[in-house]
């Protein structure tokens, strides 16, 4: 599981490995701004994206959802 903060905002993304076929699919987590230092605010919560896609390795399905990740916060940034 990878982990950053771009600006205001935590992305967590992974590559989870499926258990009903082989493969691995990619999902992403999205914190933003809170007031409370103690408390994630969750705005994006943990979802599969590229629902349509199945990687053949763990790293293949964390750069994914790192990409998916960083245009998520570059679109909410507009």
């Amino acid at each position: 599981m990878g982990m950053e903060t771009i600006g205001e905002y935590e992305i967590e993304y992974a590559g989870v490995h499926l258990v009903e076929q082989e493969g691995w699919a990619a999902y992403v987590t999205v914190y933003g701004p809170s007031t409370n230092p103690m408390h994630r605010n969750s705005i994006f919560p943990t979802q599969r994206v590229s629902l349509e896609s199945v990687f053949a390795s763990e790293a293949e399905a964390e750069a994914e959802a790192r990409r998916v990740a960083h245009a998520m916060v570059e679109q909410a940034n507009r």
